[in-house]
């Protein structure tokens, strides 16, 4: 399995012989070379969704998940909270995502995805708060938004993570140009040397090979 962070809040997925494109928005567009088995979209801020990029992506047959505002658009399936999705040997389980002390990601606005694949569960996260629905998922990689502003801080990410209890955390949503800096990943990582959950503090094209 390999997880590239492209930047931002996206990611590219590589597990079961398949490709996973998480928001895709951020990075060069060499990047976006692979056509995508799945397309995960958490909501429909642009700088989450880029057109452009998607249909570098999308086949005919790509799974492609995205909240409702979004469907007709790009011809994909409405991700609802609690639902699954299977792709070959890969489990999608939508979850929630939402603000709770600020107006930007109301509830029923975005959603974050568990993938399960290859024997381990990532949550992505999307742009969320720290809210309840975390006590009910577990996960072994989590990559969580950091920025602050319109998402969780460094400190309400590392409480997070600890809610998944991950064992791998890689911190997003800061670097690029938009909001978060890196001294927040950084703030994230040391938060959760005393929990012993190990970050990664990626830069934009470099993967990590589990």
């Amino acid at each position: 399995m390999q997880i590239i962070w492209l930047g931002h809040a996206s990611f590219k997925i590589v597990a079961e012989g398949q490709i996973i494109y998480i928001d895709p928005y951020a990075g060069e567009d060499e990047y976006y070379e692979d056509i995508a088995n799945i397309i995960l979209v958490s909501h429909s801020h642009v700088d989450h969704c880029d057109g452009r990029k998607i249909g570098m992506i999308k086949k005919e047959d790509t799974l492609m998940l995205t909240t409702e505002e979004l469907v007709h658009r790009f011809d994909s399936v409405k991700a609802i909270p609690g639902k699954d999705f299977i792709s070959g040997r890969i489990k999608i389980t939508v979850v929630k995502a939402y603000n709770t002390n600020k107006p930007n990601h109301p509830e029923d606005f975005g959603v974050g995805y568990v993938i399960e694949a290859e024997g381990k569960k990532i949550y992505f996260a999307g742009d969320t708060d720290l809210i309840p629905e975390m006590d009910n998922i577990q996960a072994d990689i989590a990559l969580l938004p950091v920025g602050g502003t319109y998402t969780m801080n460094a400190k309400e990410a590392a409480k997070a993570a600890v809610k998944v209890k991950c064992r791998l955390a890689i911190p997003m949503h800061w670097g690029y140009g938009l909001v978060g800096k890196l001294y927040d990943a950084e703030e994230f990582k040391e938060i959760l040397i005393e929990e012993n959950i190990n970050v990664i503090i990626l830069e934009p094209g470099q993967k990590v090979e589990l």
